[in-house]
């Protein structure tokens, strides 16, 4: 068969969302639940009288960019390991983002349409995705209950872990928080799929507990019931790099000390 011949589309708008790290963003929207955002349309191209209308439903599908595969050149494959998967699978069977076209889909909530600006909730897009079209969803024709669910059958095999807290993780989370060092989404979004090591999640023995990579950060944790209790915070580095004094390293020599006066 003769390929079809490629197709450009311009962007309409941007998502304005608090992730702004392909590791902070959720898996799925449902673990997005009451998260905040935006999508911002573009001006100059009569989209105010576009959005006419999309206030009245309830949902929307955002159809926008995977961008930061395309900026890191991370391309597609033709099999790959779901977060809720021991096994490889088609990438056409899955939601995976490495796909070749990078081309996402969530539904949204609507709050509210304010000129060019949608204000959304249970958003899991990550923050400057270009978003290509909004489409609203029809309840009749968009949801099938009785729909099979391909190799996670049994429906939602792995319900979603409670994540807490100590008083000591909130905290830390806090301090690092307030120096730009954002954390808890992508813990949230990790441990949300249970203490079992996988590629998506770092995960090994520490003693008594267990310990979650996270890039260059170390988060301690243990299992009670269906819950995972996060007990603190450690720093992936060791403390010779530490010491180095390195500029990049501020943040993590800032928090080492910070913990040893506390």
């Amino acid at each position: 068969m003769t390929p079809a011949p490629p197709f450009v589309f311009e962007p309409i708008g941007v998502v304005r969302s608090p992730f702004d790290e392909r590791a902070a963003a959720p898996r799925q929207a449902s673990l997005a639940r009451g998260v905040e955002g935006r999508i911002e349309l573009f001006e100059g191209h009569g989209y105010e009288d576009a959005l006419s209308g999309l206030a009245g439903w309830d949902y929307a599908w955002v159809i926008f960019v995977f961008h930061k595969n395309v900026e890191q050149g991370r391309g597609w494959k033709p099999k790959v390991l779901p977060p809720r998967s021991d096994s490889r699978r088609g990438v056409f069977g899955t939601r995976s983002p490495h796909r070749p076209n990078p081309i996402g889909l969530s539904a949204v909530k609507i709050v509210r349409v304010d000129g060019l600006v949608v204000h959304v909730t249970d958003l899991d897009v990550l923050d400057g995705s270009p978003v290509l079209d909004l489409k609203p969803y029809v309840p009749y024709a968009d949801a099938h209950p009785d729909a099979r669910s391909g190799w996670l059958e049994p429906r939602d095999p792995l319900p979603a872990w409670q994540v807490a807290y100590d008083d000591a993780a909130r905290a830390q989370l806090a301090w690092l928080a307030g120096r730009g060092v954002d954390l808890q989404g992508a813990i949230d979004s990790a441990l949300a799929l249970g203490p079992r090591p996988h590629a998506y999640r770092r995960i090994r023995k520490s003693g008594d507990a267990m310990c979650l990579s996270l890039k260059e950060w170390r988060v301690d944790f243990s299992v009670c019931e269906s819950a995972l209790v996060v007990h603190g915070l450690r720093t992936g580095y060791r403390p010779r790099e530490i010491a180095r004094g390195l500029p990049a390293l501020e943040v993590h020599r800032a928090f080492v000390a910070w913990l040893a006066g506390a």
